[in-house]
């Protein structure tokens, strides 16, 4: 069965704006995403380890096709400083048409 879209994002955090850079740079040049998003400054509560914990994270949205998904996600896991990052894809359903082609010419 196809699935409905092929434009996603990958939604990752980071501990901060320079790891961020840092691998959205890697991965842009390598044409696994075709551009990142990065959100600084979010609040982070989570369990870690049976403790609560209480951080500032950097968010990162990266834009990529289906087809190169799945080497994007594990291309952030091997670059990545967490022993469990968060990196989570999120299809991109409908949106314009315009950017969506530039995404998928992109890469």
């Amino acid at each position: 069965m196809k699935e409905p879209w092929e434009i996603g994002t990958v939604y990752v955090t980071f501990t901060s704006d320079d790891e961020a850079k840092k691998i959205a740079k890697i991965v842009i040049t390598e044409q696994l995403a075709a551009c990142a998003n990065i959100v600084k400054g979010m609040d982070s509560l989570y369990l870690w380890k049976d403790v609560l914990e209480e951080s500032t994270e950097v968010v990162c949205l990266f834009k990529t096709t289906r087809g190169k998904s799945e080497l994007l996600m594990q291309r952030i896991k091997e670059l990545h400083s967490y022993e469990i990052p968060c990196i989570v894809l999120l299809p991109i359903v409908s949106g314009n048409s315009d950017y969506l082609d530039w995404v998928r010419n992109s890469l």
